[in-house]
């Protein structure tokens, strides 16, 4: 395999090896509470609904007005949509408060009817198989303020520390409904898309894809024109305004010249130009690993703002503050991750896994978070070698609640546990050892991102994908990390020089080989089942006896 190996003057220090043996489980947790599901919950989460199925998202023409001043907008959003089968009732989703003033198709209004977040258009006009249409929805209103973003999202109408007005949205999770009216679903991403945001001078609005024009009204405000030629979907869509300087850079990549393009406030400009650089090197590593960065056409950019970051596609929100670690910490405890920016790492990744793979179902999302947190632990490898990635790997398991299943409920908008982030990782760091050849893994998340170019898929496309490339039997691999919120547990007893050992807490036919210390030359791949099994042991001290800490898995000796 290629080195992969980058050396960057930014980053100093080698932090210490992590403990290699985990052998007894995090405290327990006590399980969530089940969620109950609505029909607004299927309204939302569901893509084959009858006022959905029928109909395909090809573009959308967004425009909206921001005013600070009262926390308000009004605009419209274009929506252009293949007819896939004849209809005349169709979803057009925005949240509450917001509300819709008109709807308009060939130049005639539309009637239409509100069901909570969900409104329902009665087309009069012939939707004819095959054709191309276009509705336009005219909106206004006081939307939704975050409460806690990006987790909790919506708007957010702060100011930058001089007190001038800095607004940017989050939305990934609660739906970009709820800012402007569209398809609401993971499932259906437009071609392409335009975003003009109009604020009030001076501000300056960035958004996703290339700067096409700036306009300045003659009313005291700004129109910032945005245009993304590439597939995304709706969460990604972002509006971050505020007294931003730019500067750019160009990184020559896989694909030519990716133009990078980044916007920290003003007075942080000199303090940006010493972190941003650290884009550079995580675009080298992951295009190593993942293949061509997805979107040459629309750039890379990192934008300042409030909270903590998100994925925005080609418009990765940035809010760490300008140093390394998660907001001055490190989540795997090993020391590695104080030496990178997380969220220029971790939002990043996302460009792949997220945005160019983007999962139909928000119960699928750990195709995202999971492949982006372990998108950390190959960017510690790059810099500091293979051991190293995985002793940060490792560490994230202190993370790891399992107080409920990494995947959710389908078609009702449900995450799943938070465990998609560090127990998810640690699954697919798990199976890079099963797969056991790190250019054929390497293949495969390159394969991954080719495959499934620009698309939408559920999780178990995924699960297949790999599972056929590494010509491994993964699929108990999967359904036990992903749907039981049981860690494998290795068990065993050891008699003179005979071991027996079994599966514990497994789904069944469960059947992951898993490398033992059977003597002291090394480690030896055994196959354990649930039932008991033995093999020679020659260890002189029975307590050597340990498992591949690169396995996510619990040893215990069971009492008598």
């Amino acid at each position: 395999m290629r080195r992969c190996m980058i050396v960057l003057g930014l980053l100093t220090g080698v932090a210490t090896s992590a403990e290699t043996q985990v052998t007894t489980p995090p405290a327990p947790q006590p399980p969530a509470a089940p969620r109950v599901f609505t029909r607004a919950d299927t309204l939302r989460g569901a893509w084959t609904t009858p006022a959905r199925a029928w109909w395909d998202a090809a573009f959308y023409d967004l425009h909206v007005t921001l005013s600070p001043g009262d926390s308000s907008i009004r605009g419209y959003n274009a929506i252009s949509y293949r007819v896939l089968k004849p209809a005349q009732e169709l979803q057009i989703d925005l949240m509450v408060p917001l509300d819709v003033d008109s709807m308009v198709q060939d130049r005639k209004a539309v009637a239409f009817r509100r069901e909570g977040n969900a409104f329902f258009a009665t087309l009069t006009a012939p939707q004819r198989a095959g054709e191309r249409k276009t509705i336009t929805v005219y909106y206004r209103g006081r939307p939704q303020v975050a409460r806690r973003p990006p987790w909790e999202g919506g708007f957010t109408w702060g100011q930058d520390s001089i007190g001038r007005p800095w607004v940017v949205t989050t939305d990934q999770g609660m739906g970009a409904s709820a800012w402007w009216p569209n398809k609401d679903t993971q499932a259906d991403e437009p071609d392409s898309q335009r975003v003009a945001i109009t604020v009030p001078y001076p501000m300056v609005n960035i958004s996703n894809g290339r700067l096409r024009s700036t306009t300045h009204n003659g009313d005291g405000t700004t129109t910032f024109e945005w245009f993304a030629a590439n597939p995304i979907n709706n969460y990604a869509i972002a509006v971050a305004a505020g007294n931003y300087a730019h500067y750019s850079s160009v990184y020559h990549g896989e694909k030519g010249d990716l133009a990078l393009d980044f916007w920290p406030l003003d007075y942080h400009l000199p303090v940006a130009r010493s972190t941003f650089p650290q884009a550079i090197p995580m675009l080298q590593c992951f295009e190593h690993w993942f293949g061509p960065y997805p979107w040459y056409e629309d750039g890379y950019k990192l934008i300042e703002v409030s909270n903590n970051g998100m994925e925005h596609q080609s418009a990765i929100a940035y809010g760490n503050r300008y140093a390394n670690g998660y907001r001055g910490r490190d989540a795997s405890g090993t020391g590695y991750g104080m030496n990178w920016d997380f969220i220029i790492v971790h939002e990043s990744a996302h460009e792949w896994f997220g945005n160019n793979i983007t999962t139909k179902d928000l119960a699928d999302m750990w195709v995202h978070e999971s492949f982006a947190n372990y998108a950390e632990n190959l960017y510690t490898e790059c810099l500091f070698g293979k051991q190293a990635g995985a002793d940060y790997a490792i560490g994230t398991r202190r993370g790891i609640r399992n107080d409920r299943p990494i995947v959710g409920a389908y078609g009702v908008n449900d995450q799943g546990s938070g465990d998609m982030y560090p127990k998810g990782g640690n699954m697919l760091h798990t199976i890079r050892q099963v797969v056991g050849d790190d250019e054929k893994w390497r293949g495969i998340l390159r394969g991954l991102n080719q495959t499934f170019w620009h698309q939408v898929v559920m999780g178990s496309q995924i699960e297949d994908y790999i599972t056929r490339k590494s010509e491994k039997d993964l699929s108990k691999v999967f359904e036990q990390y992903l749907r039981t919120t049981k860690i494998p547990a290795l068990e065993y007893k050891i008699d003179g020089t005979m071991l027996s050992y079994r599966w514990a807490d497994v789904v069944p036919g469960f059947n992951m080989p898993l490398p033992v210390t059977l003597s002291s030359t090394g480690y030896t791949v055994i196959r354990p089942t649930e039932a008991w099994q033995t093999a020679r042991i020659t260890l002189a001290n029975p307590a050597d006896f340990k498992a591949d800490a690169n396995y996510y898995v619990i040893v215990r000796n069971p009492a008598p």
